[in-house]
């Protein structure tokens, strides 16, 4: 017990210390996760939205498939990620095995179902009726658009975070495609597993203990943005 004691007490002492280290870590785990969270949103709420306003044959299938990918095991999207970017695999001449890049394409694939799956779910139900409301009135395509991205603000808002969530808080696939390479491709989760390894108690916390501040940040902005928003309207 004394030893997990100690841990926080050192712990606190390196987030306080403004380790180099620890934040270059840091700044790597924010710049890859909001990068693949980024275009994860840019694919994902198209297509969620697409999908979800349209009836078409096979809809059900499309929705299972979706659905399967949005719990797909990370390990795997990072095993198939590593076979398309190593040398003699079809992008093996961008040389992008072991890089930020490689992890970013990896953390992308793994929210994108995510986030498309959040949105599409909810644009089949409420979105499809924004839709043929918007007709009825004889709204514009682009009117229509707009109207539901307003109609689906607060959903595209918990896509993004969970996304995001998932991204930040993977381990598998960025340790396959990126190496845990120090000071080039190391980020919070794989740190702290090396460290957890090691016996290194104390820094793992500590890291740990960042990990957990991003999530409750990211968590209260969703929070400020949706529920705020939703408090302010009905007072």
């Amino acid at each position: 017990m004394d030893y997990i004691l100690n841990g926080f007490v050192e712990a606190f002492r390196l987030i306080f210390s403004f380790d180099p280290e620890i934040i270059q870590i840091v700044l790597l785990s924010l710049f890859v996760s909001f990068s693949a969270t980024l275009y994860g949103t840019l694919i994902g709420v198209p297509l969620g939205i697409a999908l979800g306003i349209h009836h078409f044959r096979g809809k059900k299938v499309v929705s299972r498939f979706l659905y399967t990918f949005m719990s797909f095991p990370p390990v795997i999207i990072g095993l198939f990620t590593a076979l398309f970017l190593a040398r003699s695999g079809p992008f093996g001449q961008f040389q992008l095995m072991y890089t930020p890049t490689a992890m970013i394409i990896a953390q992308t694939i793994l929210v994108t179902p995510v986030i498309m799956g959040i949105v599409f779910n909810h644009a089949s139900t409420s979105g499809y009726e924004v839709v043929q409301t918007g007709k009825t009135l004889g709204a514009r395509r682009w009117d229509i658009l707009i109207l539901l991205v307003l109609e689906l603000k607060a959903v595209i808002m918990i896509a993004l975070v969970t996304g995001f969530g998932r991204a930040i808080s993977e381990v598998g696939a960025v340790m396959i495609v990126g190496g845990n390479i120090r000071g080039f491709t190391r980020v919070m989760t794989t740190f702290i597993a090396m460290n957890n390894n090691m016996g290194q108690y104390s820094v793992s916390i500590a890291m740990g203990l960042i990990l957990m501040s991003i999530s409750f940040f990211t968590n209260s902005l969703l929070y400020h943005f949706i529920l705020g928003d939703q408090n302010e309207y009905r007072d």
